[in-house]
């Protein structure tokens, strides 16, 4: 990787669910318009969250959106997060069952990989109205999401814990509709995505070799 000089700003796909949508905030700017501010102010930024959507849903509408906002010559990156939908219980089991949660997570990877895109990965938050047997699934899965990231060479936050021990993110969420937090969870989300290497990543060229995952 070299450093970026400022006139090669990213343009950068946020893609997933509710939570990428940044739904409850009342400032209406989520984790991601917080950390575009922190840490890539010049970048021309999608968000394509959308309530409800879990992982199947992601990569059954990811090419065609991510592709109209991509132009030839620039730094085109993708920043992916999903999971918390697919491990709510309907019906008696996972809305998505974790081994399909993984493969639609590496045919993703893979499918970036193709287009050439800079790809980081955030973890699933908790959705606090799902209660322990939520976050036990979300424990379960998360290894599985880092692991398959650590292969693609793609940088993973891990956001899941932090959250769930969070006394703003559960507040909010339960003061709310369950789910979703208000700006002061939020807050602490984008702090997590932050520190956990966004801005680091965002500040960079990814050279052509780092696309292809070589080291």
């Amino acid at each position: 990787m070299t450093i970026r000089n400022g006139d090669d700003a990213p343009r950068i796909c946020f893609l997933g669910d509710s939570f990428v949508q940044g739904l409850g905030d009342p400032e209406f700017r989520g984790w991601v318009g917080r950390v575009l501010q922190a840490a890539a102010p010049a970048a021309t930024a999608f968000n394509l969250g959308v309530r409800r959507d879990t992982s199947a849903r992601v990569r059954h509408r990811w090419r065609a959106e991510v592709e109209a906002r991509t132009a030839p010559g620039a730094d085109n990156r993708l920043v992916l997060s999903f999971g918390a939908n697919d491990a709510m219980e309907e019906d008696g089991a996972p809305r998505v069952a974790p081994d399909e949660t993984l493969r639609n997570l590496a045919a993703l990877l893979d499918g970036a990989r193709g287009l050439g895109l800079g790809v980081l990965v955030v973890g699933p938050p908790p959705v606090v109205c799902g209660g322990a047997a939520h976050r036990d699934r979300l424990r379960e899965l998360v290894p599985g999401m880092a692991g398959i990231c650590a292969t693609a060479e793609v940088p993973f936050v891990d956001v899941t814990e932090a959250l769930a021990a969070h006394p703003v993110w559960t507040a909010e969420a339960a003061a709310g509709d369950g789910a979703h937090p208000g700006a002061g969870g939020y807050v602490a989300l984008a702090d997590l995505v932050l520190a956990g290497g966004f801005r680091e990543w965002a500040g960079t060229v990814l050279t052509s070799s780092a696309l292809q995952g070589e080291s």
